[in-house]
């Protein structure tokens, strides 16, 4: 797996390339403070992942995710950044990325996140996961009021999947999905799907941490 940094600040760079360079499964790690450099690192080798921060000197991060998912879409893109803005998360949302995740995170929170993002599932910080449900613990809600299929569309949410791919992953209409995310959002009292992907996002990543904690026993 080949990792890309794009952050302008090197000492940032250099310490999560210090953590990341000790898994085995990454096999190069680039760096980038600018999104000209970082595209050009792209052009020149393959990506599996981006971390990339939301403010580079004079410039955006979402705008280089913007270029670059449009440019090479096999490439999964995570923010990596100090800012726990609520405007900054759900722009990132917006625009697509895999991941968010906060500077200040420990280190093996930083490597779970990745190792997360590169197998096609989606880490959100646990610091907007509480913002999005005022303090509460999402996990701990009544999960089990949910039909079978309701929480096979909450899952499909997790992985950010639009109605229209629900509907086809599921072979369901899109109007049944948007009935099925109405009740979700109604039945455990989400104000968005937003709110109701992070919900599922920590469940998916609360089980697989427990399954790997199993294996290792």
């Amino acid at each position: 797996m080949n990792i890309l940094i794009v952050d302008d600040h090197p000492l940032v760079c250099n310490g999560i390339s210090s953590i990341l360079r000790l898994e085995d499964e990454i096999d190069s790690i680039r760096q980038a403070n600018d999104i000209k450099t970082a595209l050009d690192i792209m052009a020149q080798q393959p990506i599996d992942l981006a971390l990339v921060d939301m403010r580079l000197k004079n410039e955006k991060g979402i705008d280089f995710i913007a270029l670059a998912r449009n440019k090479y879409p096999q490439c999964k893109f995570m923010v990596l950044s100090s800012s726990a803005a609520t405007a900054d998360f759900e722009q990132a949302l917006a625009a697509g990325v895999d991941g968010y995740i906060l500077k200040d995170a420990f280190p093996e929170d930083i490597v779970y996140a990745v190792k997360t993002v590169l197998k096609d599932r989606k880490y959100f910080d646990s610091a907007f996961v509480e913002k999005q449900n005022s303090g509460e613990q999402l996990a701990e809600q009544p999960v089990n009021i949910l039909s079978p299929r309701e929480m096979e569309v909450l899952l499909c949410l997790a992985e950010g999947m639009s109605n229209k791919k629900i509907a086809d992953k599921l072979y369901i209409s899109e109007n049944t999905v948007k009935k099925h995310v109405s009740r979700i959002l109604e039945k455990m009292n989400f104000a968005d799907r937003t709110q109701a992907a992070l919900y599922a996002s920590q469940i998916v990543n609360k089980n697989a941490k427990n399954g790997s904690r199993n294996t290792a026993d």
